[in-house]
């Protein structure tokens, strides 16, 4: 085989996943964005209006900026709960204390594996205010009269959803920080302990800083799959049992209405809007682009 062939293997083999990508990826990321330029229902013919639908996003009626600032308040709360106890359960499973690790591994990673529409439903029976456990169990105690509104309060919606999340993702987490405490050479720590460290200053002076990075990619991908959230609170709120106030897109007042449920409502919803859909999309990508380069800017410095 002389080398002008030589050169063309390699697309030869890399081509079914070259046409893979381009049929499903490229051409709908060019013709999406054709669409947030236009103004369509799915079904008659385009309009073209340029930046109308980025402009309309600036726009109350849009809830763009409403749906980022609920998608932004659920990861600065679940967030840091969830590397809190991750970090704490991952520690207490490396330590030599604890036996049967595998087993406790397994019941904490097992949340995260559940589909969220199975959580979102799951919840949804638990809180539901006429025959949720949650509040039989608290009027079974006295410790409340009547039953609980949850999903259909602001405060309470927030909460449920916040601790929906927590539940979901700190065994995710505790795995990635398990995978960080094994490889902290073991000789660090019993160089400190021999000099008279404590455990408490053995595990802030030693092993957080260590885990910096590892910190750092938690806090990247929380981020970036929180912008993604969707499924849970779409099922919590829309579940069975729910009453007409809570009917509403996103909740009651779209309290929880996050970034990509806004976009689903308005391309595929009562309105049918493909090309504000579309635009809400490509912003939501570049929110997405932004905390992505930060992260890779945080990775690069750790390395340095």
């Amino acid at each position: 085989m002389d080398t002008a062939r030589r050169k063309w293997v390699p697309y030869f083999f890399l081509s079914p996943y070259l046409l893979f990508y381009l049929v499903l990826g490229l051409i709908p990321i060019i013709f999406s964005f054709y669409v947030s330029l236009t103004s369509w229902d799915g079904i008659g013919g385009k309009t073209f209006v340029g930046l109308a639908n980025y402009k309309f996003l600036f726009n109350p009626d849009s809830y763009f900026f409403q749906s980022v600032g609920n998608t932004l308040f659920f990861i600065v709360l679940t967030l840091p709960l969830q590397i809190i106890f991750g970090l704490a359960i991952a520690s207490l499973l490396y330590s030599k204390f604890v036996k049967w690790k595998a087993f406790f591994q397994l019941i904490n990673f097992l949340p995260y594996i559940v589909t969220p529409v199975a959580v979102g439903l799951m919840f949804n029976l638990l809180f539901d205010w006429q025959a949720g456990f949650v509040n039989k169990v608290l009027i079974h105690f006295g410790w409340i009269d009547e039953g609980i509104y949850w999903l259909g309060d602001p405060v309470y919606a927030r909460m449920v959803i916040v601790l929906m999340l927590f539940w979901k993702g700190f065994g995710y987490t505790m795995i990635f920080f398990l995978a960080g405490l094994a490889n902290i050479p073991k000789d660090l720590n019993e160089a400190a302990q021999v000099d008279g460290a404590s455990g408490l200053r053995n595990f802030w002076s030693i092993t957080l800083p260590l885990l910096k990075p590892v910190m750092t990619f938690i806090v990247i991908t929380g981020i970036i799959g929180g912008f993604q959230l969707l499924e849970e609170p779409m099922l919590l709120l829309g579940g069975s049992g729910m009453g007409s106030s809570v009917a509403v897109i996103g909740g009651p007042e779209r309290c929880c209405l996050t970034t990509v449920w806004n976009m689903y409502d308005t391309a595929y919803g009562s309105t049918t809007r493909y090309g504000l859909g579309a635009a809400i999309a490509y912003g939501l990508c570049i929110i997405i682009a932004i905390f992505s380069f930060i992260g890779v800017r945080l990775q690069r410095g750790d390395q340095e």
